[in-house]
């Protein structure tokens, strides 16, 4: 299994090199070399398959043997535990419920298996590995839980003040053991900027074994594409499936484009965003402008600089034209949002978070002009993360889970950074 660079395809690195260094040293993104396609015998069988079956499958045929067929089970095994299963909300509308992992949140099937994948690869060399996270709010928490207490592995989470759910922050700042969490005075995008920074920076590299557990870590994507295809097999249908992904970083919509790549048939990808709306008007106009981040009511989207934004554009040739004829971009303000999230907890009972409902909305623009097709909305979050606001705008009380709840009376401990990245490296020399 080999990788290159979006910024030089002459590069090769393999799988430990991928997962370990996180970036390549000129500042693109890896890819794999070959995308490898699914045989027609796994789709033929799909629906006998559970969902553990279909992300050995998947992993097996991506990896190509970069990792032995039992050790890979295991992993499998041990990472996705949990299930992603599929809501009818109404004819030809469909919830993917990714909020069944410890953190609540689908980035739980992408950190648990990079967790268990670097435990895997760094068993024999027990390296002392620090793995440097930039969270808008859901990462985070998912990195923690998925690392916690792994042997020889320190976890830093960076995340913007102020700008994650009371809830989010307690999952970041409360477990201590081996995860610390850096409250960075700015957005997502300057935390997101400091990590990159570190990859970058010789002296940090030369001194610190540094990894990155973003979704700009190859061993992220590879687990979130099979909850893709274990919603198509519980679809069953013969209708277009269009699935609507609440984006910010844009690493889940990444994941389902790998899996159309490796033969998935999908109609039509929209992705759905708040007011950080820079892929949806690249879609739109061809012209690509990152910018400062704006803060929305679904917080974990707020990126107005999305590093997945590369790849995409690599599988597609970067060619606009291409990039659009698989993926629509829709854009939603707080006030449509909210509208959106007390319509759905009145026609069908359901609460959705604030990115899910984006997902929504983005699925009710689009099919009117493709009304056929059948339409899977990623709910990424468990509206409870989001408690406060969620209660004002559906006007009742929502649950919390026992898992969530006992957060609430813990200690938050976080060290206070600011966006400069001479302090960030100084902090970490002086405590790595």
């Amino acid at each position: 299994m080999q990788f290159y660079s979006t910024n030089n395809p002459d590069l090769r690195a393999n799988l430990e090199e991928v997962i370990f260094k996180g970036l390549p040293d000129d500042n693109g993104l890896f890819m794999p070399l070959h995308i490898p396609q699914l045989s027609a015998d796994f789709f033929q069988n799909l629906t006998s398959f559970s969902f553990q079956d279909i992300a050995f499958q998947v992993a097996q045929t991506f990896l190509q043997g970069a990792v032995p067929d039992e050790a890979l089970r295991s992993i499998i095994d041990r990472a996705i535990n949990f299930p992603a299963p599929l809501v009818r909300l109404e004819e030809q509308t469909y919830i993917l419920e990714l909020t069944h992992g410890p953190s609540l949140a689908f980035k739980d099937f992408g950190a648990r298996f990079m967790a268990e994948m670097m435990a895997y690869l760094n068993q024999e060399k027990q390296r002392d590995i620090v793995i440097l996270v930039a969270t808008s709010g859901d990462t985070g928490g998912a990195v923690a839980a998925g690392f916690y207490q792994t042997p020889g592995i320190e976890v830093v989470i960076l995340y913007p003040s102020g700008k994650v759910s009371p809830l989010q922050e307690k999952q970041l700042t409360t477990l201590g053991h081996n995860i610390t969490a850096l409250e960075v005075n700015g957005t997502f995008d300057d935390c997101q900027a400091l990590v990159k920074q570190a990859f970058l920076d010789r002296q940090l590299t030369q001194r610190i074994h540094l990894s990155s557990a973003n979704s700009i870590n190859m061993a992220r994507l590879i687990p979130q594409s099979f909850y893709y295809f274990e919603a198509y097999k519980q679809l069953q249908t013969s209708k277009p499936v269009v699935f609507s992904i609440p984006s910010g970083n844009f690493g889940n919509l990444t994941a389902g484009l790998l899996a159309k790549k490796m033969g998935l048939p999908v109609h039509q990808f929209l992705a759905a965003t708040n007011l950080n709306d820079v892929v949806p008007e690249y879609l739109a106009t061809g012209l690509y402008t990152p910018r400062p981040s704006v803060r929305t009511l679904s917080n974990a989207m707020d990126v107005g600089s999305p590093s997945n934004f590369a790849r995409m554009l690599n599988l597609y040739g970067s060619t606009w034209n291409n990039l659009k004829n698989d993926i629509t971009g829709f854009a939603f303000d707080d006030e449509t949002t909210e509208r959106a999230m007390q319509e759905i907890a009145q026609k069908f009972d359901y609460t959705l978070d604030p990115h899910g409902a984006v997902g929504y909305l983005a699925w009710q623009q689009y099919r009117q002009s493709e009304p056929d097709a059948v339409g899977v909305i990623l709910e990424t979050a468990h509206p409870a993360k989001f408690l406060e606001d969620v209660e004002r705008i559906v006007d009742k009380s929502i649950e919390v889970p026992a898992r969530l709840k006992e957060l609430e009376n813990r200690e938050k401990v976080a060290t206070a950074l600011e966006t400069d990245f001479g302090d960030f490296k100084a902090w970490l020399i002086e405590n790595f």
